[in-house]
């Protein structure tokens, strides 16, 4: 999905991520891929990607443009002088706010050229000289964005983890909130999809993290998180409801439906909606690797509602239901069944599904009586202790 905002701009290194990402996957044309082969070396004779543009060319076959990489790696040599003459300047001449900008503009160069670990080695150096937390937090969200354009799942980690300590010292609520989305995103990419929707959630109204994407994917995401997290309760409150998502759902295609429906119980165009959606699903670079799982986790969310309504129901109703034929819906559910993932048997000789909810009542004694057993038995490990 395109960023849609005017005054506010993706990140130009995610934007190439996209690209880079399309290009691997099959499905897309070839008409396509050689525009997005054009656009990813626009890119890098704009930002002297040296280093990237030759693995690039190795990783999917294209022909290296040694005049090209020769004049990139001029580039860099020459730019890279100018900002070590600058450093040393401002080292020589001037105070410790002008080294730290001249340590920050290096390190944004190795960024910019994709460069990572200098990157990261010269991010330490500009820390080592910045003093406000809120410089600090820049810092940082320069490393998760070095981290989410390679996916190193272990950097992010470590970035947001720094990122709450350095909150404890301080911080401003703008740098927070946005902390939040990128928490979120990094939750998301990593199948959390019940954290990634309780962060986006309480981002919504604060949203400014253009950076990482526009509001538009933002909602995309909230969406599709909250649908497979959240109870019809709070779905309809948070979601469904939600004037901030209400305000721009309608520009991304399916999802009112995908999400209305499933509300409403319209089984029938919540599936012609989930089929609209799976293209946006598959090519997304966040999502792609979870497509199987979302979508087992959506149908089981389908069908756990509508057998919620039923003590028992021909097979042949629910299939009318969801506009599919029963032979699909028998393969389907017996699939469910056998992982657990419903709570119901199929009568094939009757063609009739039988619910068999377990009872809370019950499951709250037998969770009591586990407590009860293990508390026993840490109370007997302990008196043997005070005992000796």
């Amino acid at each position: 999905m395109e960023s849609e905002d005017k005054d506010a701009h993706q990140d130009v290194k995610l934007v190439l991520a996209n690209k880079l990402f399309l290009l691997g996957v099959a499905d897309v044309p070839d008409i396509e891929k050689q525009q997005l082969k054009e656009d990813v070396i626009t890119i890098a004779r704009a930002d002297y990607m040296a280093g990237p543009y030759e693995s690039w060319c190795q990783d999917f076959g294209w022909n290296v443009d040694e005049d090209l990489l020769t004049s990139l790696k001029t580039k860099i040599a020459e730019e890279i002088q100018k900002l070590d003459e600058k450093i040393t300047d401002a080292e020589e001449n001037l105070g410790e706010s002008e080294v730290r900008e001249a340590l920050l503009n290096k390190a944004l160069f190795f960024v910019r050229i994709g460069d990572k670990e200098k990157s990261l080695e010269h991010l330490k150096a500009t820390e080592g000289k910045t003093v406000a937390v809120g410089q600090k937090m820049d810092l940082v969200f320069h490393t998760l964005r070095l981290g989410f354009f390679s996916l190193d799942f272990d950097l992010i980690t470590k970035s947001i983890d720094k990122a709450k300590s350095l909150f404890e010292e301080g911080g401003d609520w703008e740098r927070k909130n946005r902390l939040k989305v990128y928490e979120g995103l990094f939750c998301m990419s990593t199948r959390n999809f019940k954290k990634a929707a309780e962060l986006f959630l309480d981002s919504i109204s604060t949203f400014t993290t253009y950076e990482l994407f526009s509001y538009d994917t933002f909602i995309f995401y909230t969406a599709l998180a909250s649908i497979i997290s959240l109870d019809r309760v709070p779905l309809k409150q948070k979601v469904v409801d939600a004037p901030e998502i209400l305000t721009v759902i309608g520009k991304i295609p399916h999802l009112f439906d995908f999400l209305n429906a499933l509300y409403n119980c319209q089984y029938k165009t919540f599936y012609i909606a989930f089929a609209g959606l799976t293209d946006q699903i598959r090519l997304d670079r966040y999502l792609s690797p979870h497509f199987r799982y979302y979508m087992r986790e959506v149908r089981t969310v389908a069908y756990s509602q509508f057998l919620e309504s039923y003590k028992s129901v021909t097979m042949e109703a629910m299939a009318r239901a969801f506009g599919v034929s029963v032979d699909f819906l028998d393969k389907e559910l017996s699939r469910f069944i056998a992982a657990g993932k419903l709570n119901c048997k199929i009568d094939k000789v009757a063609g009739v599904l039988e619910t068999n909810r377990p009872d809370a009542k019950n499951a709250l004694y037998q969770a009591t009586i586990k407590q009860g057993d293990f508390l026993l038995n840490r109370i007997q490990k302990l008196s043997r202790v005070i005992d000796l």
